[in-house]
């Protein structure tokens, strides 16, 4: 399977990223931070929820019988059983993930996006097509806007960053505010699907918002030229051009931002002969 990925932890103390493949699917998920001064609900940490989703998501999807929808619904119900009973689940303070995946399934790709992550299709003659879930920048306006304001790095920055998740919280997985992977099943329900036919797909990139800011946050590069950079030097060169965007402006005043360096994870697939997910000799 012609998978190439990496991942790279931001300003935190662990990568809230993860990244899974297996021969027909690939699973990319980004853990919401919870700024330390905030309190949490489950003893276990973003970075355990992330993993603990991921690894079902990418079991799940292996069943062709299984919707995406439905197969993102059956593992937040099964991570939600892992700590059931030492984690208070009906508070708003829980770990909470973005999903970006994929799965060939006989002739189509089908896809799946919750939330911010990016994913990046290259449909040859057709162009490139993205698909994102941007409710999260449509909720908490003057909170954002006032935690976008720098210098990052500062106590009133992390502060306002706090005010920001404080209110976010509240709206999350909610008629009226945004929809993640949490400890709500339903929230499945409101992610973006859809299915391409894979003889038109060249290649697909599924990304972390850490990783497509080059482009979405920085406008340094377009999908296009993101996609040259994939095919050419590979997901950590990505990771490491979008560092050195972030040290040219670590207070976040060319382009202002949460944090001066996030979490970022970039998969990156060819797609062989006919269509197929390619691979070498088993």
């Amino acid at each position: 399977m012609q998978v190439s990925m990496a991942s790279a932890r931001g300003v935190g103390v662990a990568n809230e990223d993860t990244v899974h493949a297996s021969p027909t699917g690939v699973v990319v998920l980004d853990g919401l931070s919870a700024p330390k001064d905030l309190p949490m609900g489950c003893i276990h940490g973003t970075p355990w929820f992330v993993r603990q989703l991921g690894t079902r998501l990418l079991n799940l999807i292996g069943d062709n019988g299984v919707t995406l929808r439905e197969a993102l619904r059956a593992g937040i119900s099964d991570v939600n059983d892992l700590h059931r009973g030492t984690c208070a689940l009906d508070k708003d303070a829980v770990p909470a993930s973005t999903v970006v995946l994929i799965r060939e399934r006989e002739d189509v790709l089908d896809y799946l996006v919750l939330s911010d992550n990016v994913l990046v299709l290259d449909l040859g003659d057709e162009g490139v097509r993205t698909v994102t879930d941007k409710r999260v920048e449509e909720v908490a306006g003057e909170e954002m806007r006032a935690a976008l304001r720098g210098p990052t790095g500062t106590p009133e920055h992390a502060a306002r960053v706090s005010a920001l998740v404080t209110v976010q919280r509240r709206l999350r997985n909610r008629p009226g505010g945004y929809w993640v992977a949490a400890t709500d099943p339903a929230a499945a329900d409101e992610a973006i699907t859809g299915t391409v036919d894979l003889a038109r797909v060249r290649q697909a990139a599924l990304l972390t918002d850490g990783a497509s800011r080059l482009v979405d946050s920085f406008d340094a590069l377009s999908w296009e030229q993101l996609l040259d950079l994939l095919c050419t030097e590979g997901p950590s060169a990505l990771i490491t051009r979008t560092r050195e965007a972030e040290l040219a402006d670590p207070v976040g005043e060319r382009w202002p931002r949460f944090k001066r360096s996030d979490d970022a994870t970039a998969a990156h697939v060819r797609f062989g002969p006919g269509g197929h997910m390619g691979g070498g000799p088993g």
